[in-house]
């Protein structure tokens, strides 16, 4: 092979091997070992052997037919396990669903029978195009319908009305990603047909850069988070962490850090954010921000009724408020009245 060859079968080969790597750690090796990790582990597994097929057919068009039909077969359950791994991700899925298994009982005895009567050495005519065009019709339908699955994502991607999470952009990205990789082998002629296997690489190294920055732990821990939320923190064991969240407040004064994160005083009640989330959802019926304020407008009130030498303006950046206008409004919000009016009413 020349040098750019060469260099070209380095990197379009390089993303196989990663993933194989890869869906291997997610399949046996990351922790925790729930359902939507191996899932995921599986969906790498099945696109790295579709993508390394490509890669050594393109560089080698007398490889084994038998090699073929592997890889075509594993590209026949890229789809349907990314669905599955969408769907149990979404749904904090711990085992596997009957349907999901009803969904392999078809597909696994279908192409193994078609390949076992319709070999691809012996009936090429057959497999190209009729059945390696099912197949990607195959992978296309479960792309669909991994699509449905996150509407409600996408929904909140498309109106911006509400924050746009890590996990919203890991589903949308791992989708648009499959997406990419199945136009490139169905658009592109014989001679670009490496380009499917470089969108790989391209693309898994963005999701390796991902998975492993400090936002992907939340992508790792998935199951383990959601599963968390669909529980109430016991009411004894509720109360105890109010408790001890009040007195940390009034001691530690945390509310007049204008810059105070959830996850801040998670890491001193010793919660996780999400298990911190939940205790001020579920037994005070309040987000982070809500309470942070109603503590530091009690405050500001304090102040006002002990101070009239400091003015307005200075109680509210003293009680963690980056601008007057954000501390009247949330003084009018939870008082009735503005700083000003509920001074005089005082007087």
């Amino acid at each position: 092979m020349e040098f750019s060859r060469e260099l070209l079968f380095f990197f379009s080969a390089l993303g196989a091997f990663n993933g194989l790597i890869l869906s291997f750690y997610f399949i046996f090796f990351i922790k925790p070992q729930n359902i939507s990790n191996k899932f995921l582990g599986v969906f790498i597994l099945m696109l790295s052997i579709r993508v390394g097929k490509s890669v050594f057919f393109y560089f080698n068009p007398s490889l084994s037919f038998h090699f073929l039909q592997f890889g075509l077969t594993a590209c026949f359950f890229i789809g349907p396990f990314l669905y599955f791994y969408i769907k149990s991700a979404e749904e904090s899925k711990e085992k596997i669903k009957k349907e999901w298994k009803y969904h392999i009982a078809i597909l696994l005895p279908l192409i193994l029978v078609v390949g076992y009567l319709y070999p691809f050495k012996t009936n090429i005519d057959l497999w190209r195009p009729y059945i390696i065009k099912f197949i990607y019709f195959i992978w296309f339908v479960y792309i669909l319908g991994s699509i449905y699955v996150l509407r409600n994502r996408f929904k909140k991607l498309l109106r911006r009305t509400e924050k746009i999470t890590t996990l919203d952009v890991w589903f949308i990205s791992i989708l648009i990603g499959n997406l990419a990789i199945l136009t490139s082998y169905n658009v592109v002629s014989f001679s670009n047909y490496i380009s499917g296997a470089l969108t790989f690489t391209f693309l898994l190294y963005l999701l390796i850069m991902f998975l492993f920055s400090k936002k992907g732990k939340e992508i790792r821990l998935l199951n383990n988070e959601v599963k968390y939320a669909d529980k109430k923190i016991e009411t004894t064991k509720a109360e105890s962490l109010l408790t001890k969240l009040d007195q940390l407040m009034n001691e530690e004064e945390l509310y007049k850090n204008a810059n105070l994160k959830s996850s801040e005083v998670a890491q001193k009640m010793q919660l996780t954010t999400h298990q911190f989330s939940q205790l001020l959802n579920d037994n005070l019926g309040k987000s982070f921000p809500v309470f942070i304020n109603e503590y530091r407008i009690e405050s500001a009130k304090q102040m006002i009724l002990k101070n009239n030498s400091i003015t307005i303006e200075a109680i509210g950046y003293e009680n963690g408020f980056n601008s007057k206008s954000t501390f009247y409004t949330t003084f009018k919000k939870l008082v009735g009245k503005t700083p000003s009016q509920f001074k005089s009413s005082i007087l």
